[in-house]
C-alpha cells in the first residue's frame, strides 16, 4: 500500500475520539512553500557572475566509445565515457543512434526523473523505465539520443545527494546542482567532436526532476535549438545562486511544457513558471492534461516530435 490518491484512502478508528484536540488534526507543511512571482531577479551584472559558477576550463576529453551494440529494436547504443569538467571523474554516457536514419543526426540530451538517484546501475539502460516510456520513440523517429550519468545517478549515486537532489537551502546542494549542469554541458561538448552528430541540431529534453531544471538549464546552456520538458516547474527554495526565479526569465530556448492539471503544487509551481518563462511568446507552450505528474504517452509522443520538427527541423 502506498498513500497515492489513486489508491483511495486511510481511516482511523479512535478509541477515545471525544478526547483527541483539534490541534492533533491541523495541516502541517512539510516544505516551505514560496510566492516566486512575487520575488525579483537579480540584476544582470548579479546574474553573469551566477552564471559564471557554471563555467569551466576547456580540456581534453579523453573520451573513449565502451562498447557498441546493435539492437533489433532500431538502434545502435553506444556507451562512451569522457573526463568531467571537476574532480578526474569520469562521466559515462548512453548514446542511442537511430538505425533508420542518415547522419549526422539531431539529438536530444536526456535529463532523467528522481528514480535515477536511487538506482545504482544503468548496465540495462534500455530496460530502465524511462527509455522505453519516453526516448525510445524518438530514436525510432530518426533522432540520436544522449542520455549521461549526471553527479549523483546510477552509477554515480550518492545517498548523501539523493537526499538533497530535489532542492535545498544548502552549499552541497548548490555544488551537486552546479556540478550535474557541468556534466550536461561537457556532454554537449563531446557530441560537438562526433562526425555523426549534427551540433547545431540540439534538444535538451527533462522529465520531472528533469523537466525542474528546465526552468535552469536554458539560461546557462545556449546551444539547444529546443526545450521539452514532462512535469516540470518551477524549482524549490535554494540558495540564490541557484535559485530558478533569478534563471527561469533569462530563458530564451523555445520550450515545450507537458504538464498534468492534477500535478502536486500545479498551482504554484507550472502556470508560474510558464509565465516567468523569458521565451517569446510564440516559442513557448504549455498543455495540461486531465492527468496527475506524466501525461498520457501517445499525446505527449505526438506534441515532443511536432515541437522538435518545427524547431530542429524534421529528419530524414
Amino acid at each position: 500500500m502506498d498513500r497515492s490518491a489513486k489508491n483511495g484512502i486511510r481511516l482511523a478508528l479512535y478509541p477515545d475520539p471525544e478526547g483527541i484536540t483539534p490541534e492533533a488534526f491541523r495541516f502541517e507543511s512539510l516544505s516551505r512553500i514560496e510566492d516566486l512571482q512575487a520575488r525579483e531577479p537579480v540584476p544582470d551584472a548579479v546574474f553573469n557572475a551566477y552564471r559564471e559558477q557554471f563555467a569551466y576550463d576547456t580540456t581534453d576529453l579523453n573520451a573513449q566509445v565502451e562498447s557498441r551494440e546493435e539492437s533489433p529494436e532500431g538502434w545502435i547504443q553506444e556507451l562512451v565515457t569522457f573526463d568531467a569538467a571537476y574532480g578526474g571523474e569520469r562521466i559515462l554516457a548512453h548514446l542511442f543512434l537511430p538505425s533508420n536514419a542518415a547522419p549526422p543526426y539531431q539529438t536530444v540530451v536526456y535529463f532523467p526523473g528522481s528514480a535515477a538517484v536511487r538506482v545504482t546501475s544503468s548496465e540495462d539502460m534500455e530496460s530502465y523505465y524511462e527509455f522505453p516510456l519516453f526516448l525510445s520513440f524518438l530514436v525510432r523517429d530518426g533522432r540520436a539520443v544522449l542520455f549521461p550519468i549526471y553527479k549523483g545517478t546510477f552509477e554515480r549515486a550518492d545517498p548523501e545527494l539523493a537526499a538533497i537532489h530535489g532542492g535545498a537551502e544548502s552549499y552541497a546542494f548548490r555544488d551537486f546542482l552546479v556540478q550535474a549542469v557541468k556534466d550536461l554541458r561537457r556532454s554537449l561538448d563531446y557530441l560537438e567532436t562526433r562526425p555523426d552528430i549534427d551540433s547545431q541540431k540540439l534538444a535538451y529534453y527533462g522529465m520531472s526532476w528533469g523537466g525542474r531544471l528546465g526552468s535552469l538549464v536554458p539560461a546557462v546552456e545556449e546551444r539547444f535549438g529546443a526545450s521539452v520538458l514532462i512535469g516540470g516547474g518551477l524549482g524549490r527554495p535554494t540558495l540564490p545562486e541557484v535559485h530558478t526565479i533569478n534563471y527561469v526569465t533569462r530563458v530564451r530556448t523555445p520550450t515545450l511544457m507537458l504538464n498534468g492539471k492534477y500535478d502536486i503544487d500545479a498551482d504554484t509551481r507550472i502556470r508560474p513558471m510558464y509565465d516567468l518563462l523569458g521565451t517569446p511568446e510564440e516559442d513557448k507552450r504549455l498543455i495540461e492534461y486531465e492527468t496527475d505528474h506524466i501525461p498520457p504517452r501517445a499525446e505527449y509522443i505526438k506534441e515532443i516530435l511536432a515541437w522538435l520538427d518545427r524547431y530542429l527541423g524534421p529528419v530524414n
